[in-house]
Order: structure tokens, then sequence, then C-alpha cells
């Protein structure tokens, strides 16, 4: 990318680390000047458009195109009929992040397994002249009756045989729960469900296939790993993958819904190999909610404590919904036997099938969903017992991961619950329901534990350091709105000694490093500890080439780690006045540049031993109108630990964007489905609802300090989901002391205060 003027204080060379930065692409977004992936064009570009199925299930009986295809400006139309040939095993259409199961496949036959999918694909001259032919395709449907409400599924529910990669499935049991619930002096047992979300992120799906020549292609496409994109379209099409190239450099939000490749990139390569001409296809904001979602849940939560308020037994078990053709997993209850020190645990999990399209990762997938009732049952447990919610929490803190039997590399989870609990001012608060008031507002404060998996990935990167002082810093991860390209350029810019702005940070380019996809919250520490590791790779060689100067005030003794590279110069990280400098070094080997590659992967040893998280402890305030049950959530304080802050400014607003999730995901946020016809009634932003600027009020938030030498090589744990998680459940929480209702059925609407209120009664 171009390097961008600085925008900020100067910042010297041992703070570029933990220096608030701004964006360093911020100008080219906020000047609509950075390219997305339907912003690319050439001169003979053809612009296609979907057609949809108007049912959850079914299959097509019958599909006219005659008149579409009359249509002036159009070239050609795609059905199931007339689908140009592709790959045939299964293996060949699973990208990296594949789940068990028969991998969807575009325009594959006249089946329909799920409301919107794509059932033909106009292609035209331009865009207008794609959409208003795919207008005119006429189809005759036989339908099935759908499956669509995860209540009624779920009593059909089953274990998945193929268990998904990286998912990791319930621990076995530990102790005998159900003895240790039976014989326990408080109890409860409690039904949390859960309707699914949809993701909305501001850029659209979309794909321009620039055509090469030769079966090659140059393609931009909105996704959360360009190397995953290359391999798929490779896969399929039988290309080799020096002959594509897939760009991401800039993607308008994703959170989890770009990890898998989308029909657009499918259709619009297919269309670009079979009319041998460039493709663009952009989806619409309508069918952004059929790619993927968070799945709708139910879970049942049997939790016992003895006199004094410490667990005795945990018994968690979700069913969770899933398509026909895929087995969609997430790591939900598992958490349950993770977050609080208890001896008796049993964790079961299972699916349920739906005509629904495969739901998918979004945001914290798995952690938001399971620790929202796991947070609620804690915080039900604790009004059984006569404790504070904080104090129930404190009362069953546990130092080890229970369910491995790992050592914990870090947890600073007692120091979020205090310096939370002080900012927040919960000494203050009046323990029985309904007993704080404000005016004619019930004011409910509630709280909630926050942990998420702290993953280092394998990842590849360059360094390369010129002459000129300039730094450029390579890797094919993806920048999906975290601040990723800005956090590497301040690792460079530290290791190199220079300010951020004469770093230049290449990413989303499928040629470059290999990096896994952006997910997980494991981008920072992974490719972040790549750059590091290449930077080092960088220093190493200066070092050996310095050691072979005449008069070199280097000894062979010196290591790397004992050198650092100031003002322009290698010097020794003890004293300054001892080095060369870096033009002398570089004109001594007849070099203009120096780079190098370094790899991370996984320590597998350590990982017999250790295992990591990043933890919050949410505080939450709700004002409701009593009368008409208006919901405000009024104040957040999240504190949040997380290892090393690369950079508080990016770090803030990747929990800020949690928090507000959160807050959507307690309030707002549902597919409403109308299950006689399997199809989404409320596919579009003005009914399908999000918090808007109105609905947020203050948000504070505190990076405790934590140090952590083992979560990965810079002491980086993830960022992106641990805001999320958590915050569901804080919210309920708060609802049910303002209001003396519970509600466990999310999103928490004006209607369910008052429906649980009037069933109480």
């Amino acid at each position: 990318m171009t390097r961008q003027p600085r925008t900020g204080p100067l910042e010297t060379a041992d703070r570029v680390i933990g220096f608030p930065l701004s964006r360093i692409e911020g100008p080219l977004k906020v000047t609509g000047t950075a390219p997305y992936a339907a912003e690319h064009q050439s001169a003979d570009m053809l612009h296609g458009f979907v057609a949809l199925a108007t049912i959850a299930s079914g299959g097509i009986a019958r599909i006219d195109t005659a008149d579409a295809a009359a249509f002036p400006g159009v070239v050609k139309i795609y059905t199931h009929d007339n689908r140009p040939r592709t790959a045939w095993w299964d293996s060949a259409w699973k990208d990296e992040v594949a789940l068990p199961g028969h991998p969807f496949r575009p325009l594959e036959n006249d089946r329909v397994l799920f409301d919107g999918q794509p059932v033909a694909f106009v292609v035209a001259k331009t865009f207008e002249a794609a959409r208003d032919a795919a207008a005119l395709i006429r189809i005759a449907y036989e339908a099935d009756q759908p499956k669509t409400s995860i209540e009624v599924e779920s009593e059909k529910s089953y274990v998945p045989k193929e268990k998904r990669s990286g998912i990791a499935p319930p621990p076995s049991p530990r102790g005998n729960a159900d003895e240790a619930f039976a014989a326990a002096p408080f109890k409860l047992s409690s039904t949390y469900t859960l309707e699914g979300e949809h993701h909305n992120p501001m850029e659209l799906f979309a794909t321009t296939v620039l055509y090469e020549g030769e079966g090659r292609l140059t393609i931009h496409d909105k996704t959360q790993g360009s190397q995953n994109s290359q391999g798929y379209v490779c896969g399929i099409f039988e290309l080799k993958p020096e002959n594509v190239r897939v760009f991401n450099t800039y993607v308008g939000g994703a959170f989890g819904s770009g990890l898998r490749p989308k029909h657009q990139l499918f259709l619009a390569t297919m269309a670009a190999l079979d009319l041998k001409q460039s493709v663009q296809l952009e989806l619409s904001r309508r069918e952004m909610f059929y790619l993927t979602w968070r799945p709708a849940t139910v879970q049942t939560v049997k939790m016992a404590a003895d006199d004094n308020g410490r667990l005795t037994a945990i018994l968690h078990h979700a069913v969770q919904a899933t398509s026909l053709y895929e087995d969609y997993q997430e790591v939900v209850v598992n958490w349950s036997g993770l977050l609080y020190r208890c001896d008796n645990v049993k964790l079961t999990y299972e699916l349920a099938e739906m005509t629904v399209s495969t739901p998918g990762d979004m945001r914290a997938p798995g952690a938001a969903t399971g620790v929202f009732a796991l947070e609620s049952a804690i915080d039900e447990l604790s009004y059984q017992v006569g404790l504070d919610p904080l104090d129930m929490r404190v009362r069953n803190f546990v130092h080890v991961d229970q369910n491995q039997d790992l050592q914990l590399t870090s947890k600073a989870l007692h120091a979020c619950y205090r310096q939370g609990a002080e900012r927040f001012g919960w000494e203050k608060r009046l323990h029985a329901p309904r007993s704080m008031h404000d005016g004619p507002d019930l004011v409910g404060w509630g709280m909630a534990t926050g942990v998420w998996e702290a993953q280092l990935t394998e990842a590849t990167a360059r360094a390369r350091l010129s002459a000129d002082g300039s730094v450029t810093v390579s890797a094919a991860a993806s920048d999906i709105g975290t601040g990723t390209m800005t956090i590497l350029a301040q690792i460079g810019a530290e290791a190199f000694g220079v300010d951020a702005e004469h770093v230049t940070v290449r990413i989303g380019d499928s040629q470059l490093p290999k990096t896994s996809v952006e997910g997980g919250s494991w981008t920072a520490a992974s490719t972040g500890s790549a750059v590091a590791a290449a930077a080092t790779a960088v220093r190493q060689t200066l070092l050996d080439a310095a050691k072979d100067m005449d008069a070199s005030p280097f000894g062979k003794d010196v290591t790397v780690e004992q050198t650092a590279i100031r003002d322009g110069r290698l010097v020794l990280d003890v004293n300054d006045q001892v080095g060369i400098a870096l033009t002398d070094i570089l004109a001594s080997k007849n070099l203009t540049f120096i780079e190098e590659e370094a790899k991370v992967a996984p320590d597998a040893q350590q990982a017999k031993k250790f295992v990591s998280y990043t933890h919050a402890a949410h505080f939450v305030e709700v004002m409701i109108d009593e009368e008409l049950g208006v919901i405000r959530v009024t104040r957040v304080v999240t504190a949040v630990a997380a290892g090393r802050i690369l950079n508080p400014k990016t770090a803030r607003s990747q929990i800020l964007g949690g928090v507000v999730m959160g807050i959507g995901m307690a309030l707002h946020e549902e597919g409403m489905i109308d299950h006689r016809t399997g199809r989404i009634m409320n596919h579009n932003l003005a009914e399908y609802h999000v918090p808007a600027h109105a609905d947020i009020h203050d948000i504070e938030v505190i990076f405790v300090e934590e140090h952590d030498d083992k979560a990965s090589p810079i002491g980086v744990k993830g960022l992106g989901e641990i805001g999320i998680v958590g915050i569901a459940a804080a919210v309920a929480n708060a609802i049910y002391h303002a209001t003396g209702t519970r509600v466990r059925h999310l999103p928490i609407t004006i209607d369910k205060v008052f429906y649980a209120k009037e069933a109480a009664e």
C-alpha cells in the first residue's frame, strides 16, 4: 500500500508499539479512494446478477429463461441445465475451513436446500441489464415442507459423526454431575434460546474477475483469506495456482462471514472462464442474509451450589442449527467446564438439521452463544444463594483449564473484576431486584465474565530493509477492519528503529507469504509474530555482514538479541556508541536492501502443558421505562486482559465494536423466519434491527496489565472477539436486576419483558 502522511503526534522509535497510532490506511478509506472488491474495472467488464429461490425446500419443476435471454445486453444465463463442468469430488470444493459434509455447489442440480439459494445467474453488458433480465426468469417449484424452527427440530437432534477441524468437542464428563446436582441445596435448571443472527458488514460480498487470457485470472474478492479463495477456485476449476492471483487488500468488515468463499466467487469465476471475459458480481443487501449466520440454538443449563455458593455441579446441553448438507459446529458448551471451578461437569452438544443455508462463524462463534447461557445461569444461582453476582464468580475462580487439565499462560481476570467494578461503582449496587430507580425508570446493574481462546496459528512474513531506511513488511494476511495494517507497520517500525510512516505494509495478496484466514482473533499474534521474526532475521543478516567488515565493533560472540537498530545504525542494545551505519553495512556487500522471510507456529511441546485465553469482565447499566418496557443500555464498563496491547486506539475500537454487537445480540438482532414457508422475512436493514447511534451510550474500555510470554512470541493475545463474549448475558442480568423478570430468549424485546412479567405473576 502507499505510505500515508503522519496523522498523529510524532512517535519515538522506542514507543511505536503501545502508541495509539491512527490507522495508516484511514485517509484512503475516508476519502473513498481505497478500492474494495467491486471497485475494480476493465474495458470489457461484464456484470452478473443472481436469481434466487423463493422456496426453502423442494425442487425446480421448470425454469424458463427465454424472455430474460432476449433482454437487450444479456450475454448468457446459467442454470443447473447448462452450468459448465467443474470438479466432481467434494475434496476439490472444500476450502481450508470447510465443514464435514457436502459443500454447497451453486447451480448443481434442481434441488432447493434453503431460502434464497441461487438458481440462475444472468451475465450482461451492464449491471442494470443483468438485474432487469433476472426479473424475467420464470421458475415453477415443487415445494416440500420446510424445517426452520430450532425448537421443533431440536427434538430430532444428533451428535455429529465427523468433527469439524479445529473445533474441540465437549470434554469427557468429570465427577458425577447428576448425583451432585440432585444432592445440592441450591440448584436451577433453565433453558436459553437464541434466534439466528445475520452478518451485516458494510461491504457487500462481491468478486471482480479480470480475465488475463489462457486461464489466467486476477481476482478481487470480498474474503477473509485471499489464499483460501485462490485454493477454492483452483480446486473447482482445475487451475494452476500460479495462474490465479487473488487480492483482498481492503475489506469493509466481515465478522466471520468471509471465512469461507461465497457463491459470488464461484459464479463470477465460472462465467469469466466460460466467456473468456472479465466478470463482476456484487450481491445485494438482501442476499447477505442467505450467505451465513450465527445459528439458532437451544441450551439447557443445570447448575448447583453448596451453602457457601461454591459450584458443585454444571450440566450444559446445547442443540444448534445446521443445514441439510453440512454439519456446522462451534465450541458452545465447553466454556461451562472452563470458566469456574467445579468438580462435577457434564457437557453435551448436538445438531439439528434444518432447511437453511449452512451457518457460519460470527464474531466469537460458540462463545458468544454458550457464555450467554452460562453467565445467565450463574447469575440466577447467585440470587438463590444470596450472594452478590460478582462475589459468586470470585468464589468460584479457577487458575487452570479443568477441561484439558492444562496450566494457563496467564489469567488476569481477578484484576478485570476489581478494576471494572471499581470504575463502574459496583459497590453502590443494591442487591434486590427492582430496588434501584431513576425517576420513572427502573435501573438495573448486571455483569458477566467473558472468555475467548488466544490462539497462535502458522504464519509466514517477509521483511525488507532498504538502504534509504524504508521498510516493507509483507504477508498474505487480511485486514477486515481490525487494524492489521497499522499494527504490522508498528511492529516493523519498532524492529527497525523508524517511524511507522516509513513502513510500507503489503497484505491481502495470495502471492505473499502464507498465513491463515483472518479469524479467531489470531492474526495480530500470528502474523505480527511472523513480522517480528522476519525483522530479526534481517537484523541477523546485518550482524553477520557487520562482523565481516574490517575493524568491526561487533565481536564474534555478539548475538542478534544483543543488537538493535537506532537512528539508521546497527548498535549494541545496551550501548548505542557501539555500532555501524546500515548504509555502510549494505555497501560492504554491494546490496541496496536486505530481505528475509520467517515463519512462526505453535510450540507443540508447550501445548502439552499450557493453554491461553483472553478474559474480560463486563459491567452494564440498563434503564427501563416501567410503563412502556423500553430498554436502554445507558452505561458499559468492560475490563479486558489480553496480554500486550500493540495499539490502544485500534484495540479500544475492537472492544467497542464487540460491545455494540453484544448489545445488538441482546436486544435487537433476530432473523425472523416464517416457519410455514421457511423464508426469511426481514432480509433488509429496515426490519433486521442492529444498534443505531441512539441505542449506544457510554462505553468505557479498560485494558488490564497482563504479561504473557507464552501466548505468542510478541506477548499478544487477540482482541477481535473478547469484546462481545458475555455482553448479552450482562445485559440480560441487568434487565433482571431492574425488573425482577428473567428473560432467557434472545433478543430481549419489549413483548418478552411483559410476557415474562405476566408469567411470573
